[in-house]
C-alpha cells in the first residue's frame, strides 16, 4: 500500500498552544462578552488576549452549532470564518449515517479538513484515517481535538490535497469540499468554478477511493453538478432549520447511466424533531402527474427548502396528493389537514386581490404581517411597501398566482 511522503506529515511538540494563564482567563470568562473582555487587555499581562477571545468566541458559537464539541474541556477553536464555514454537528451526522454500513474494514480519507467537523464524525467509523489540510493552525488544532473526541486515530496531514492524492493510500470513501469562492471573492455557481475542480479530479478520486463524498455550496446549480460529473450515484441536499446548509454527491461505482436517474434526497434536519426527507429522481419528476387546484382548499402547505432546491415541485404533490396552485408557484392545497407534509402549514383564513384596500380587509386593519411571495411581480420589499406592512406578528400572507392566473394574497394561520 502506498503512503502519503513523509514531508506531508507534519508533528507537533508538545508544549500547549496556548499558556496556562490564558486558558484559565478563557475558562473563567467563556460566558462573558468578548467585546468587554477587550477592555481589560492593559491588565492581564501574562494573558494573550487576541487568542483568548477568539477561544471565548468559538465557545460560544460551539455551544449552538457544535454541542459535544463545546461540552468537552480542552477544544480549541480556530479563527471566526473557520467556525462559520465549517458544518454543524447535525449535518456531521448525516453524512455519517450516509457511510454507516457501507464502511468496509479500510481507511477514510478527508482532503479538505478545515475545522475537523466533517472528519470527526466520518472517521469515527472507521478503522484507519486521514486528515489533510493545507493551513498549519488548523492541522494543529485538528492534532489537539481529535484525541479530546475520541477519534485519536486520525493522522493529521499538512498538505495540499492535490500533492496528497497521488501518494495517498487506497481508501474506502475519500470525503472533499471544494472551495466555494472565485478568486474575487464572488461565490460561484458552477463546480468549474471552484478549488479543486471536481470535473477534472473526478476519475483520479476514483482511483484512490472506492466512494467519494463531495460536500458543495447550496447555491451550486445541482442540474448542472449532475450533468458535469459523469460517476454520481446519489445526490443529497441538506437543509437545517428550512435552511438549505449544503449538497452533498456520491460518487461511485454504482452510478446510473442517466443524470436523470441520479436519486435526490431532500432533507430537513432540526434537533427537537426527527428529520423529514423525501427521495426521487429528474425522470420520476417529468413523468408525475400534478393536479392543479381551481381555488384554493382550506390548508396551505410550503414545501422546506431543501425540497424547493431539488426542484421536487411535482413529486412532492403525487406523493402527498395535494393539489398546486400554479406550474409556477409551488405552493400546494389540501381539504384535509397532512401532518407529515414536508415543510411549513397553515389553515387558510382569508384571500384578496393584493391592492392596499383588499390587503387591508384581509388584514383587519392590522399593519403586520409575515410575508411571502411566490410566483408574483414583485419583491418581499416592493410588496411591503405597498401595503404599508411592518415584518412579524402572528399573520402571514402569501402572495401568489393561481391555476387561472389571478394574482391573490393568501392569509394563513400557522399550524405547529
Amino acid at each position: 500500500m502506498s503512503q502519503p511522503p513523509q514531508s506531508a506529515c507534519l508533528t507537533w511538540n508538545n508544549e500547549p498552544p496556548l499558556s496556562e494563564a490564558t486558558l484559565r482567563f478563557v475558562r473563567e470568562h467563556r460566558t462573558d462578552d468578548p467585546r468587554q473582555l477587550a477592555l481589560q487587555g492593559r491588565r492581564l499581562p501574562d494573558v494573550d488576549l487576541p487568542a483568548a477571545l477568539n477561544q471565548i468566541a468559538g465557545w460560544q458559537a460551539a455551544r449552538v452549532k457544535l454541542p459535544r464539541w463545546a461540552a468537552t474541556d480542552g477544544i480549541l477553536y480556530p479563527a471566526r470564518l473557520s467556525m462559520e464555514q465549517c458544518s454543524s454537528e447535525l449535518t456531521a451526522g448525516y453524512k455519517a449515517s450516509l457511510v454507516e454500513g457501507r464502511t468496509g474494514q479500510g481507511r477514510f480519507i478527508d482532503l479538505t479538513g478545515g475545522m475537523g467537523v466533517d472528519c470527526a464524525a466520518l472517521a469515527a467509523l472507521f478503522p484507519q484515517a486521514d486528515y489533510v489540510e493545507r493551513q498549519e493552525e488548523l492541522c494543529r488544532l485538528a492534532a489537539n481535538n481529535f484525541p479530546l473526541l475520541g477519534v485519536g486515530h486520525i493522522r493529521v496531514h499538512r498538505a495540499d490535497c492535490l500533492n496528497f492524492l497521488p501518494h495517498a493510500p487506497q481508501a474506502d470513501w475519500i470525503f472533499i469540499d471544494p472551495a466555494r469562492r472565485d478568486a474575487h471573492g464572488g461565490r460561484t455557481v458552477a463546480l468549474a468554478q471552484c478549488e479543486p475542480d471536481l470535473t477534472q479530479l473526478e476519475e483520479t478520486l476514483l482511483r484512490k477511493g472506492t466512494r467519494v463524498m463531495a460536500k458543495l455550496s447550496p447555491m451550486l446549480d445541482l442540474t448542472q453538478a449532475l450533468h458535469d460529473l459523469h460517476r454520481v450515484e446519489a445526490a443529497h441536499v441538506v437543509a437545517v432549520d428550512n435552511e438549505c446548509k449544503e449538497l452533498l454527491l456520491i460518487l461511485g461505482p454504482d452510478a446510473p447511466d442517466s443524470p436523470d436517474d441520479v436519486p435526490l434526497t431532500c432533507v430537513n434536519l432540526d434537533s427537537r424533531l426527527p428529520a423529514s426527507s423525501l427521495t426521487f429522481t429528474r425522470r420520476e419528476e417529468q413523468a408525475r402527474e400534478c393536479t392543479y387546484a381551481s381555488r384554493p382548499e382550506t390548508y396551505l402547505y410550503e414545501p422546506n427548502a431543501s425540497l424547493l432546491k431539488a426542484g421536487a415541485f411535482r413529486s412532492v404533490a403525487y406523493i402527498y396528493k395535494v393539489k398546486k396552485l400554479h406550474p409556477n408557484s409551488h405552493l400546494y392545497t389540501s381539504d384535509t389537514r397532512l401532518p407529515d407534509f414536508p415543510g411549513r402549514a397553515f389553515r387558510l383564513t382569508g384571500m384578496s386581490g393584493p391592492h392596499k384596500k383588499e390587503a387591508a380587509r384581509l388584514l383587519d386593519g392590522g399593519g403586520k404581517a409575515n410575508l411571502t411571495v411566490r410566483n408574483f411581480p414583485a419583491t418581499v420589499a416592493e410588496l411591503r411597501r405597498q401595503l404599508k406592512l411592518s415584518e412579524g406578528g402572528s399573520v402571514y400572507l402569501f402572495a401568489t398566482t393561481l391555476a387561472d392566473g389571478s394574482r391573490v394574497l393568501l392569509r394563513g394561520e400557522k399550524l405547529t
